[in-house]
C-alpha cells in the first residue's frame, strides 16, 4: 500500500519482460543475437527485458519470430495491453470529453453486484446528488482542460446510481467525517448532498458507515480512496491517472484493508448524528 499507485503497472510490465526474456533464453540467443535477428540496435533488447520500454504489437511479433516462438506473440501482446490499460492517463481518458468517459465505466457497474468504496475526498458517486456531481465534473473538467459536456456527463452518472435501486446490487461505503464538511458546490449543493445521504442511510441495498474525526487510526498509512468492484477489481484515482487493479494478491490486499477501515467507521444511529452536525455547521 506504500507503494506508488502505478506499481501494479509497473510489475505487469514486468512480467512481459520476464517473459520475453525467458523466450530469448529459451532460444539461446544472446541479446546481440536476438537484436540483429529483430533488426534493431541491442539498446533497445536491453530496454524491452529490463521494462524501461512498451515493445510494440510488432516488436513482440519480431521477439517471438526471432525465438522460433510465433504461436507465443499473441498472448504476450494481450498480457501487454492489458499491462498498459492499468495506468491510463486521464489526459488519454477524458481527451472525448466528461460523459464518454463516464459512459465507459457502465458496463463495470451494470455487472458489479457488491460495491465496496471508502472516501477520504468526496461522496462516492454512487451516492452523489447531480448538484453535487455538477460542480465536480465542472472543477475537473476546467482543471484538466478538457471538453466541457457537463450536462451530458452529470445525466450518464446519474443514470449510473440508478443500479443500487434496480436489480441485485449492494453497496458499503466509508467515508471520512472530513469528507461530510468538505463544501463541494457550495453550501445549496452540499446541505442536498447531506440531506440524500441520510436517505440514502434507510435503502436496503446500502451500508453507509462514517470514520469520525475521533476514531483511533489502527493502519500505518493515510488511505487513498479506492473502490473494489465484487472481488475481481480494484480502482483508484490520481491526480494524472486512474489505476485498475485485477492481481487477486492485490485486490486482497484492498480488502484487507476496507476491513480494517470499516472496524473505524460508525454506522446508524451514531453516523446520522455526525451529518446531522455536518449540517449544522453550514448555517
Amino acid at each position: 500500500m506504500a507503494k506508488s499507485p502505478s506499481s501494479s503497472a509497473q510489475a505487469a510490465r514486468e512480467r512481459v519482460a520476464a517473459q520475453m526474456r525467458e523466450l530469448r533464453l529459451d532460444a539461446g540467443l544472446s541479446g546481440l543475437e536476438l537484436s540483429s535477428r529483430c533488426g534493431w540496435h541491442s539498446a533497445k533488447t536491453s530496454r524491452i527485458e529490463h521494462a524501461k520500454m512498451v515493445p510494440s504489437d510488432a516488436d513482440v511479433r519480431a521477439w517471438c519470430a526471432a525465438c522460433g516462438q510465433d504461436g507465443a506473440a499473441t498472448d504476450l501482446i494481450a498480457a501487454s495491453r492489458q499491462a498498459d490499460q492499468m495506468y491510463v492517463e486521464w489526459k488519454r481518458q477524458q481527451r472525448g470529453g466528461m460523459r464518454r468517459l463516464q459512459e465507459s465505466a457502465r458496463p463495470l457497474y451494470e455487472r458489479t453486484r457488491v460495491f465496496r468504496v471508502y472516501s477520504s475526498t468526496q461522496v462516492p458517486g454512487l451516492l452523489q446528488t447531480p448538484g453535487y456531481v455538477r460542480a465536480l465534473l465542472s472543477a475537473i473538467a476546467g482543471f484538466r482542460q478538457v471538453p466541457n459536456d457537463i450536462d451530458a456527463a452529470v445525466e450518464v452518472r446519474r443514470e449510473r446510481t440508478l443500479v443500487l435501486r434496480q436489480g441485485n446490487h449492494r453497496m458499503v461505503a466509508l467515508i471520512d467525517e472530513g469528507v461530510l464538511r468538505r463544501r463541494v458546490g457550495g453550501r445549496k449543493v452540499m446541505a442536498e448532498q447531506l440531506a440524500h445521504l441520510q436517505e440514502v442511510m434507510a435503502w436496503p441495498s446500502v451500508a453507509l458507515g462514517v470514520i469520525p474525526f475521533s476514531a483511533d487510526w489502527t493502519s500505518m498509512w493515510t488511505q487513498t480512496t479506492f473502490h473494489i468492484f465484487d472481488q475481481e477489481t480494484v480502482s483508484l484515482e490520481t491526480l494524472s491517472a486512474s489505476l485498475t487493479i485485477t492481481a487477486p494478491g492485490e485486490v486482497e490486499l484492498y480488502e484487507r484493508a476496507f476491513t480494517e477501515l470499516g472496524q473505524m467507521a460508525v454506522y446508524g444511529p451514531a453516523a446520522r448524528k455526525l451529518l446531522e452536525a455536518a449540517a449544522e455547521a453550514l448555517n
